[in-house]
């Protein structure tokens, strides 16, 4: 009766110092309220129905040239390269961690000459050796391991979902760095083309001031509106020796010419349907970076406060002793078990279990401020195209109506019914109009570019569900 009594204290005493260390922990923490994100019900602008976009979206441009580039960029460039060695490590983090929930063996062996007392007083010398394999296991009954091992996956997870938008930021910035590339080539054969137009224009004023016909003004009013025209030329070809080399470090090479291919006018403007604004959150890879990351956070919460908890651990070995003291080897082994409770920690338990609640709230704030910027540069996009789109209709409309205007002023100045000052402004209102236009066209790809990458690039949840 008395050994049954014994046994039931201790069973009594053992789970009320578990009830105990258990209320040290507190009650899990909740994150903040203002954590939370809905999404709203429909675009600001108008939009079509649909919603899906394809991993190759910058084909629907329809330029041979910029396909090469991007596949170029995806074989070739750095960031890329460091993202991919970012998910070897993340991997090799959660195999760690998935691998300290399993039981650890170890060989153990030693031995050497070696002189002692004997029970009697005597001086023995002789050579002894021992070999044994020991085997640890960690029961983990509160789950202390097992939530760091889901916060290393969670990471594993965050960490290719970064990949993934690193690779969407890759692409992107090859098809904008491409599309300015073009604009700049327009607005040089722009600049080449009315530099040739005032050449001529400065001929015939330069013939009509040596026949008296005209005054000397005219000849040199011309002259300096060649040469405006012309100083215009080294910098954009300077801008555009740039931009290769922008692009060429995006492609992982050195600084050189890019092939080209459509020309800006002749590209496809092509554009997704953004499709529903809740559909959004599962579209991007770096709002599932974010909601990952959290996930991450809140498994090191529950595996910091599992830490308040005794942690059972079992041990085993088994091996033999050999020594020339010895007839023959005789084989030992030993089986056990510890508990260890924490009882005093100086508040660190505590600390680090706060620590990772702060933590854990952090990422609840940015995956909700990931989620605002999601739908704001959808947005953006989308009012971007089209606002550039209404500008390029009314660009063309004034540069078609601007060159009419310059063909009537110069037919007007040569038959001597106006003066060169009408020929004159006529050419500068089509010059910046015919710039407009390029810079407009330019404008209309790019935020095409963003709306695609604002929807995630063809990205989709569960790309990569596994640490594998």
């Amino acid at each position: 009766m008395a050994t049954e009594l014994a046994r039931f204290s201790n069973r009594a005493g053992l789970l009320a110092a578990t009830l105990l260390l258990a209320a040290c922990a507190g009650p899990r923490p909740t994150p903040p309220a203002a954590t939370s994100i809905t999404a709203p019900e429909n675009w600001r602008e108008p939009t079509a129905d649909g919603g899906t976009v394809t991993a190759d979206w910058w084909a629907a441009f329809g330029d041979p040239a910029l396909d090469a580039l991007v596949q170029k960029a995806l074989t070739q460039n750095i960031d890329l390269s460091v993202a991919a060695a970012r998910v070897a490590e993340a991997r090799a983090q959660f195999q760690g961690a998935a691998g300290a929930q399993l039981p650890q063996l170890e060989l153990v062996a030693g031995g050497g000459p070696q002189r002692a007392l004997n029970a009697f007083g005597i001086g023995t010398n002789q050579t002894a050796g021992q070999a044994q394999a020991q085997i640890a296991w960690d029961t983990d009954l509160f789950g202390r391991l097992s939530n760091a091992t889901a916060a290393a996956r969670a990471q594993l997870l965050a960490t290719q979902a970064a990949q993934d938008g690193v690779r969407l930021s890759v692409v992107s910035a090859v098809a904008s760095g491409y599309f300015g590339l073009r604009a700049l080539d327009a607005r040089l054969a722009v600049l080449e083309d009315t530099a040739t137009a005032r050449r001529e224009a400065l001929r015939l004023a330069t013939r009509r001031a040596s026949t008296g016909y005209s005054p000397l003004l005219e000849q040199r009013q011309a002259e300096a509106e060649l040469e405006a025209a012309g100083a215009l030329i080294p910098t954009t070809r300077l801008a555009i020796k740039r931009q290769e080399d922008g692009l060429s470090l995006l492609l992982g090479d050195l600084p050189g010419a890019i092939p080209r291919g459509q020309a800006l006018a002749e590209l496809r403007p092509a554009t997704a349907a953004p499709g529903q604004p809740a559909a959004l959150l599962r579209r991007r890879p770096d709002i599932a970076q974010a909601e990952q990351a959290l996930v991450a956070a809140d498994r090191s919460l529950d595996s910091a406060r599992a830490a308040f908890m005794p942690s059972v651990r079992l041990t085993a070995a088994g091996g033999f002793v050999d020594s020339t003291l010895l007839p023959d080897p005789v084989s030992i082994f030993s089986l056990g078990g510890s508990i260890l409770a924490p009882i005093f920690e100086g508040g660190r338990l505590r600390a680090q279990a706060d620590q990772a609640a702060a933590r854990r709230d952090q990422a609840a704030f940015l995956y909700r401020r990931q989620a605002l910027v999601a739908f704001r540069e959808v947005e953006d996009s989308l009012a971007a195209i089209s606002r550039t789109d209404e500008q390029i209709a009314k660009l063309s409309a004034q540069r078609d109506s601007l060159a009419e205007v310059l063909r009537m002023a110069s037919n007007r100045y040569r038959a001597g019914y106006s003066p060169y000052l009408e020929q004159l402004d006529a050419q500068r209102a089509l010059l910046a109009a015919e710039l407009g236009l390029v810079q407009a066209r330019s404008d209309a790809l790019t935020a095409r570019v963003q709306l695609f990458q604002a929807l995630g690039g063809g990205w989709a949840e569960g790309r990569e569900q596994g640490p594998g």
